[in-house]
């Protein structure tokens, strides 16, 4: 029986590089280019929805009353689909 000489490169159990996660939303200024950054990091707080968040947690809401907002923006996102439908299909 013939051996086979080949030898596989088999790098599934080497160990990857651990990337530390970043703490808070960060950015990094470069060039002294201030202005970018500042665009960047209003594009991740958009992104993450904090001021969102900040925003609701402002005042304690009813449960009855957070049903009822989440039921009233369904409402619009289905009324908004079925407009887009009838603009496209015609029904």
């Amino acid at each position: 029986m013939r051996q086979n000489n080949r030898r596989f490169n088999n790098n599934y159990n080497k160990k990857r590089p651990e990337r530390v996660p970043e703490e808070g939303l960060m950015v990094h200024v470069y060039n002294g280019d201030v202005n970018k950054a500042i665009r960047r990091l209003k594009r991740k707080v958009e992104a993450s929805g904090l001021m969102k968040d900040l925003h609701e947690r402002k005042a304690y809401e009813k449960p009855s009353e957070k049903r009822r907002r989440l039921k009233k923006a369904a409402t619009r996102r289905w009324q908004k689909k079925m407009q887009k439908r009838k603009d496209e299909l015609g029904y």
